[in-house]
Formats: C-alpha cells, sequence, structure tokens
C-alpha cells in the first residue's frame, strides 16, 4: 500500500495537484473503499470514505462509465453533485478518473488542484493524470499477479507530503528569521495541529507554548472555537488559498491571523489590531475581502460536524432500505463524531433489536442484540421517555444504570429516534475516552438522530413496497423452466433500478413435446403495477395458445389485448423449436430479434420480419420466419433493458452484445448469462427492466431425461431462472423476480 502511497504524491508533484485519493474496490465487493489519502485530514474525506456504485459522487461516474471527470470550479461542483458541493463550500478545481487495466477495474483516483487553478485542465496535466493512474494500476496488477493482492485498510492510509529536512544551521536561523518578524509566527500541520510557535504568538495568544504545542487552537484556545475560525483553516486547506481572520482574545484583545497554506501545511501570522499591521496594506484586494471577523465565543457546534449533517441529509434523503439507511448512518456518522462505536436499535415485536452499526465490540454488540422494552437500560429509557441521555464517563453510566451490562468504554451518547411523533427506536454512540457533551454538540446530535429516525421511517415503507413488488413478480414469472433432452436453459430477470421494482418483462419456456418446446419473451410498456398486471395476462394467454404456429400465436393474442384494451403496448418474440429435426419457427411484435451464436463461434442478429405492437390493431398480420437449429446453436433471447440506455446507440450495445456472446466459449448457460448481465452492468447503469433467455441446442437423443454435465457425470438439472444479487449478479435456482 505504501508503493501507492507514494505513487499518489509522486502524481500530485507532477501535475500540481494539493489533493489526492485512491479509492479501491475490495475483493468481492462493488462499493468503492477509499485506500490512500493525500493533502487533506482524513476527518475532511470521511463522508466518503465508502461510495457505492451508481452513487451520486464524481469517483463513482468515473469507475462506472470508465472516463474522466472534470469540474472546473465550485459552480460546477455544485450543479452536478450537490452533495458533496455542499459539504466543501469552497474553490477547487477536481478530477477523477478510474484506475484499471485491460478488463480489470481496481478503482478511482480523485485529484484536486487550488482555487487559482484554471477552469480548463491542461493536455500535460491530464496525460500526467492518466500516466500516474496507469502506475497505480500496474502495481496493483503486479501485487495480484504475485498473489498478494491489494485491498484498502480501515482507516486508509495516509500519505502526506513529507517536510524538508534542513540541517541544525538552517533550523536555527529559520527560527531566528521568524522570531524577528513583527507580530507572532505560528505553523499548522494538515491535521490542523500546532507544530511551531513563536514566543510572541504565545504571548498573543495568552498561553505558553508548551501548552499550544500539538493542540488543535479552537479546542485548546476557547475563544476560538467558533465555526469562523473551522471555515477558514477548512477553506486554506482546501483551496490553498490565503485567508484571513480577526478574533476578540478576552477581554477585548483584537488579533488579526493571516493564514498562508501549501501542501505540507499553514503557516499563520499573528498581529494585535491595537498595535497596527503594517503588512497589511499589502495584501492583494480579493484576499482582503476575504477577511472576517470572529464574534466573542457562543455555544456552537463544530463546522465540521455542521458539514456532516448536511451530507448526511442530503445522503439519507436518497437512500432507499433499511439496510441503506443503516449503513450510510454507521459509515458516515461515526467518523463524523469521532465515535468509536456507533449502534442503531430498531423497535419490533416489544424489543430493541441491533440493525447494524461499526465499531462495537463483541461485548457491546452482544448486550445490544436484542433488549426487551421492559428493561431498564439507557436504549430502552430513551426509546420510551424521547429524551437524549449523555453520560461524560462510564462512572457515570454505571451509576445511573448499574445493571445495564454495557462495557467500560469512554463517554456514552444515547439518542431518541422518533419519526413522525412516534419512537422507532434508538441511536448509541460510545467514545474512546471520557469527555463533555457542550450544548451546541448536544444539538448536532439530537439532528442527527433526527435524520436518522425520519430515513428509517421512509425506509420501512420503501422495504414493505419492494417486498409486495418482489413477491408479485415472483408469481408472475415462471418459477422453473423445463429441462428437455438436446437443449439447455437459463434465463435471468433483473427489475429496473429506479421505481417499485416491477415491470412488464416477461418470459417462458413451454414444453409442446418430447423433443419440440416453445420460447416466448416480451416487454409490456410501462414500470408499475398495470404493466405487471397485463404482462401475466399476456403470459397466460400465450402460454394457453403455444402449439399453434408462431403467428397465430402472436396474432391471437393481439386480438385478446385489443378487446382488453389496456392502454398499454406489448412488444413478444415467440419462437417454435424442433430439437428432433434442429429447426426454429418464430414470429415476432415489434420485439428485438435474437442473437444467435452458429456451431463455429459466429453470432449475428437473425432476420425476422417485424410485426406491429400487440394491442394496437386486431387485424395486424404476423409472419413466421424458419431457420436451421445446428446442435451447439446458442440463442440468445433479450429484452430492450439490456442494450438500450440514456446517451447510447442501441445498435452499438447490441453489436457489443453479440460479440460478448462469440467471444465465450462456455457451454454453461448459467454462467454465460451471469457474464452477460455483468457485462452489461459494466458497460452502462441500467434503467430499465432486463429479461434473458439462453437456449443452446445438443445433439442428445429424445427421450434422454438426464443432461450431462462437464464432469462427464449424469445429473438431472432442474434449475430454474434466477434473481439478481447485490452486485448485478444471480443465483440459480431460486425463483425469478
Amino acid at each position: 500500500m505504501r508503493e501507492l502511497g507514494a505513487a499518489l504524491v509522486t502524481v500530485m508533484q507532477d501535475t500540481g495537484a494539493s489533493v489526492g485519493m485512491l479509492y479501491l474496490v475490495p475483493p468481492g465487493r462493488s462499493a468503492l473503499r477509499l485506500a490512500v489519502l493525500s493533502g487533506i485530514p482524513l476527518e475532511f474525506a470521511a463522508p466518503w470514505l465508502r461510495v457505492a456504485p451508481g452513487e451520486p459522487i464524481p469517483v463513482a461516474d468515473a469507475v462506472s462509465q470508465q472516463r474522466m471527470v472534470w469540474l472546473g470550479d465550485q459552480e460546477a461542483m455544485a450543479r452536478h453533485y450537490p452533495r458533496p458541493g455542499l459539504v466543501l463550500p469552497y474553490r477547487f478545481a477536481l478530477a477523477a478518473l478510474p484506475v484499471s487495466s485491460g478488463t480489470t477495474r481496481w478503482g478511482g483516483l480523485v485529484m484536486m488542484w487550488p482555487g487559482s487553478h484554471p477552469t480548463e485542465l491542461s493536455e500535460s496535466e491530464a496525460a500526467a493524470v492518466r500516466a500516474g493512474a496507469e502506475r497505480m494500476a500496474a502495481v496493483l496488477d503486479r501485487a495480484a499477479r504475485a498473489g498478494r493482492p491489494l485491498a484498502p485498510d480501515r482507516p486508509p492510509l495516509v500519505a502526506h507530503p513529507r517536510l524538508p529536512a534542513p540541517d541544525s544551521r538552517q533550523a536555527a536561523a529559520a527560527l531566528a528569521f521568524a522570531d524577528r518578524l513583527p507580530g507572532g509566527s505560528c505553523a499548522l500541520d494538515l491535521d490542523g495541529r500546532i507544530a511551531y510557535v513563536s514566543a510572541t504568538a504565545a504571548d498573543l495568544l495568552g498561553a505558553p507554548v508548551s501548552r499550544l504545542l500539538g493542540t488543535l487552537p479552537w479546542e485548546e484556545l476557547p475563544w476560538l472555537d467558533h465555526p469562523t475560525v473551522e471555515d477558514r483553516y477548512r477553506a486554506a486547506i482546501v483551496s490553498r488559498e490565503a485567508t484571513a481572520f480577526t478574533a476578540v482574545r478576552p477581554p477585548d484583545h483584537r488579533l488579526r491571523f493571516h493564514l498562508y497554506p501549501d501542501a505540507t501545511g499553514i503557516s499563520v501570522r499573528i498581529t494585535s489590531e491595537a498595535a497596527g499591521d503594517p503588512a497589511a496594506g499589502a495584501e492583494p484586494e480579493e484576499r482582503r475581502q476575504e477577511a472576517l471577523s470572529v464574534p466573542p465565543p457562543v455555544a456552537t457546534g463544530r463546522l465540521g460536524a455542521l458539514y456532516h449533517l448536511m451530507h448526511l441529509a442530503a445522503t439519507l434523503s436518497e437512500a432507499a432500505g433499511v439496510q441503506d439507511v443503516v449503513r450510510q448512518t454507521a459509515e458516515q456518522m461515526a467518523p463524523a463524531l469521532g465515535a468509536q462505536a456507533l449502534a442503531l436499535l430498531m423497535a419490533e415485536d416489544g424489543r430493541l433489536r441491533l440493525a447494524g452499526g461499526i465499531g462495537c465490540p463483541p461485548e457491546l454488540a452482544e448486550t445490544l442484540y436484542s433488549i426487551p422494552v421492559t428493561a431498564d437500560t439507557p436504549p430502552v429509557r430513551v426509546h420510551t421517555t424521547g429524551t437524549p441521555l449523555f453520560f461524560q464517563g462510564h462512572h457515570e453510566l454505571h451509576a445511573a444504570f448499574p445493571h445495564s451490562g454495557l462495557p467500560d468504554l469512554g463517554a456514552w451518547a444515547f439518542l431518541p429516534l422518533v419519526a413522525s411523533r412516534r419512537p422507532v427506536g434508538s441511536l448509541v454512540l460510545a467514545y474512546e475516552r471520557p469527555r463533555a457533551f457542550a450544548s451546541g454538540e448536544r444539538a448536532v446530535l439530537s439532528s442527527f438522530a433526527g435524520l436518522v429516525a425520519q430515513a428509517m421511517d421512509r425506509a420501512r415503507l420503501y422495504d414493505a413496497k419492494q417486498e409486495l413488488a418482489r413477491r408479485l413478480q415472483a408469481g408472475l414469472l415462471p418459477h422453473r423452466l423445463p429441462r428437455l433432452p438436446g437443449l439447455d436453459v437459463a434465463a435471468r430477470y433483473l427489475p429496473a433500478a429506479v421505481g417499485m421494482g416491477i415491470g412488464g418483462d416477461f418470459y417462458d419456456v413451454i414444453r409442446l413435446g418430447p423433443s419440440t418446446a416453445a420460447v416466448a419473451i416480451g416487454d409490456v410498456q410501462g414500470h408499475n403495477v398495470d404493466a405487471a398486471a397485463l404482462m401475466g395476462q399476456v403470459r397466460t394467454a400465450v402460454h394457453a395458445m403455444a402449439g399453434a404456429p408462431p403467428a397465430d400465436v402472436l396474432a391471437r393474442t393481439n386480438r385478446l389485448l385489443v378487446d382488453l384494451d389496456p392502454g398499454l403496448f406489448t412488444s413478444c418474440l415467440y419462437a417454435e423449436l424442433d430439437l428432433a429435426g434442429h429447426r426454429m419457427c418464430l414470429a415476432t411484435a415489434g420485439h428485438p430479434p435474437p442473437l444467435c451464436r452458429r456451431p463455429d463461434g459466429t453470432t449475428d442478429t437473425l432476420d425476422v420480419p417485424p410485426g406491429l405492437l400487440l394491442g394496437i390493431d386486431a387485424a395486424a398480420h404476423y409472419t413466421s420466419t424458419e431457420t436451421a437449429l445446428p446442435p451447439g446453436t446458442v440463442l440468445a433471447l433479450y429484452t430492450d433493458g439490456l442494450v438500450e440506455t440514456p446517451g447510447t446507440d442501441p445498435d452499438e450495445a447490441t453489436g457489443d452484445l453479440a460479440d460478448q456472446l462469440s467471444r465465450s466459449t462456455s457451454h454453461d448457460m448459467d454462467g454465460l448469462a451471469d457474464a452477460l448481465i455483468r457485462h452489461a452492468h459494466r458497460s452502462a447503469p441500467r434503467h430499465d427492466d432486463v429479461a434473458l433467455v439462453l437456449l443452446r441446442t445438443s445433439d442428445a437423443p429424445p427421450g434422454t431425461a438426464p443432461v450431462p454435465v462437464e464432469d462427464g457425470s449424469s445429473v438431472p438439472r432442474e434449475d430454474g431462472p434466477s434473481v439478481p444479487g447485490e452486485d448485478g449478479s444471480s443465483v440459480p435456482g431460486e425463483d425469478a423476480g
């Protein structure tokens, strides 16, 4: 991983970038995880430690679409990606691009430039960034070939550029130089901690040098604990532009702070406004306009926490199911709030059950796994009363709840989850060390809990609708497909990525006799319950009329739909297979013709005369076409969701699918079906239902019940269609839908 860190720092130096982030896809996963970070504190990247496929984040688009995403300024970020633009409202330019070698997608690279960077990326910069991504891909490829694949650690590797190491004479001269300057001098590292402070600066700040070194200014000096101070620090780190502000040290000492950032940290010059600042007039006008005044300290929450609150609100507004809400909450809240552990408990059947969390030690997870709502424990107390509980240390917790069973950690926060005035659960935060909870922080934590509760309430409703849709879809599609000697079959159905997860795509394979079968595939217009209901009627009609010539099957089904007048149109392809005679007769009603891979490996689209969509004209005529089916022929029947996506040419996508089918040498139809589905998902995100039926003919004699498998044994093949997994793959043998 350190080799990747060195490569990231190198490409930043080659391009003048101020921030670099390398994301990798862990083995067996589909989401990106931050593996290496350089140029900003890890806290700034906390909302994006994990990026799910399809998430509205530049690196997710860069990886899924295999292209560079360029955002030349803050306005472009806010317009195209409002969620990160909300959390980082500063001036910078950003590029995101995939890290891949051949067909292997390792992850993505994010580079950020200072706010002064032009809005366009130069050719030399683009070439250097791509070269850096290629070097990182080569490192990953070598590690994988050596049997030591690199995976992201938790937390990710932080590889900041190192400060030059001067000799003792240079160091002494530099200190003397800083001391001779008017006012005080201070240096912050990239994490905001004081790495150097002059004696004059310490006097101005009102604290000894020994107490200031290694601390965060706004934590050690309460009068600097104000959002304006942290905002100026964050702006300097992200934008790499000088800025200034004025703060009041009690009782009435007005101090002027000038921040000058670079790749290794921030130089801070401190002067007393009462004594004047002779160098202030030398600042450019635009810099002086950025100077802000910090009012006297008030009870406020940390600015970073407030930004995380906004980011969580935006993220949860897009979260779908309960597990999505749980994952987003756990992965974003714990790092943002500095908590060691986070647990989300949901009320169910008279108990609080652990829905998910992060960082929970085994004894904590066991204690929170399932708690009766009659128990006297902090999670139950906040759930039943709606009042949060905060404990500065475990002694306070055990004094209030001696039989809670909670382990001895540092501080604790227990927050009620209330949605629409109904308690839905509890949120538990545990901290490694004792700490006090200021009123501002308590308000932020309560706001976090309120957002999570509302999102969880919506997610439960979403899950209920999705389960209803899944059951309806499963009931309308075939549970099993027949297996005939001389024919190997595989089928896949994936619902659309948007909507209720229910649509009008359908398929069927029908046994007509010992050596004859029919196959149908179609697509009803729409993605709703009406489309699904009509799909069930069409599939039933086709099944009932199977055995008639294909043209007659379509004509009769068409007349039935016209009589029903559903207001929706349907495409359909119907084919009858003579496995003994190695022939096929087929007809289409506005449906894409099948792809055919010949025994010699050549693949093309079958020429089938098009017919009118079903349900338009009762007098519509359909034409049957015959073609040879020699043993070893593979047919791919599909709906347009497999090849049509916004912004792509359907003909090119169909040709690409044909190439994938042609290059495959697999005789396993289930494996081939999964490969085609994965290829379609890699090429572009799907916004329509997908149905796919693969058929492979062989010269097995009629009447042979078992189907031979590749290892030479002979077993009955009863597996049916499949349902998609989380990564778009399918699990053979389960009910479709």
